[in-house]
């Protein structure tokens, strides 16, 4: 299986190491520096841009590793040159973006899927909390109180997007998945809050938001609180930090990057889950659901464009609070 890599920065380079040895790589990058050194890691070959990837006969499908700007119209041009797409998160900057993606897989060839890096959905920590609240061990679901605050300097491209899109989606994807596991009628039926509301502490017009308390509220009386930080000091970065699942019969302690888990459930008492080091992070997984999509036109990836717009729509929702000035800042950085 042949498998191009559109973008050869630090989150190409994962995307290759988890692909070595799974398929034959094509890399491509604006400048091709980045590119050829990925080629000199993992073998493969290099072309000089998008389009002469596309023109590779054998070439099964694309993973896109670009800035978000990006995104949309290389996802685009990816379905309408006949290949399925593995874009990193987020999908796109915008809701626009997101219709325009969605009529693009729309209109694309049957054996054509669009699937978002969301790693977190494939997390091993994840699957655990699922199970138990699938498995009633927390009664009914109740709230969620979910915390990542750290402190993080980014330069580039990444300095133009507010940390709830480029990093708190992570934490949504979570959130979400937890909801749906406990309301979505069906599996692939992702649910999304009936309300959404956002504070952004210290965030001043013309900058990107870099601290955020975004609230959810859902059907049934469930509720979920997401703070999410890259501008506050930790001693160990954001690790050893807890989040909260609640039920009405039971509770799930976690470590918020999912390090391990505790459950008090019940008539289970109290369980701890240690570290999946297997796969901490569900890169792993995630490559094989993409890879197993890619050979198997009639599957689709979990982490497909229904989940991706609802966890964009929560973002967007939450960034209502900060203004339309606030909203044209954001426009003119891209």
């Amino acid at each position: 299986m042949r498998i191009g890599l559109l973008g050869c920065g630090r989150i190409g380079q994962v995307h290759a190491a988890n692909l070595h040895n799974r398929a034959e790589l094509v890399f491509c990058s604006e400048s091709g520096v980045s590119a050829r050194h990925l080629q000199s890691k993992f073998g493969g070959r290099v072309t000089a841009d998008l389009k002469e990837m596309l023109g590779l006969a054998d070439l099964a499908a694309i993973v896109i590793a670009t800035p978000p700007h990006m995104h949309a119209a290389q996802v685009v041009e990816c379905l309408s040159a006949g290949k399925s797409v593995l874009v990193e998160k987020p999908l796109c900057t915008t809701m626009d973006e997101v219709e325009t993606i969605d009529r693009a897989a729309k209109a694309a060839a049957p054996d054509c899927f669009v699937m978002v890096a969301e790693n977190y959905y494939y997390k091993p920590s994840l699957q655990i909390m699922k199970e138990l609240v699938a498995n009633g061990h927390l009664g009914r679901l109740r709230h969620l109180r979910v915390r990542k605050l750290t402190q993080q300097q980014d330069s580039g491209w990444k300095s133009g997007y507010g940390a709830l899109l480029e990093g708190g989606i992570h934490f949504l994807a979570l959130i979400s998945d937890l909801v749906d596991c406990a309301l979505a009628s069906e599996p692939d039926s992702p649910v999304s809050p009936m309300a959404v509301e956002a504070d952004f502490p210290s965030c001043l017009t013309g900058t990107a938001e870099r601290h955020s308390v975004t609230s959810l509220s859902y059907a049934g009386d469930v509720t979920a609180r997401l703070h999410y930080a890259w501008d506050t000091p930790s001693l160990l970065r954001g690790t050893f930090q807890h989040s909260h699942i609640e039920g009405d019969a039971g509770r799930i302690l976690f470590e918020s990057n999912g390090l391990y888990l505790r459950l008090r459930g019940s008539g289970t008492g109290r369980r701890l889950y240690g570290p999946q080091l297997g796969d901490l992070m569900g890169y792993g997984a995630m490559t094989s659901d993409f890879l197993a999509c890619v050979a198997d036109p009639s599957r689709k990836p979990y982490s497909g464009l229904a989940r991706a717009r609802r966890d964009l729509g929560i973002v967007f929702a939450a960034y209502g609070a900060l203004g339309p000035e606030a909203a044209a800042d954001d426009k003119e950085r891209e």
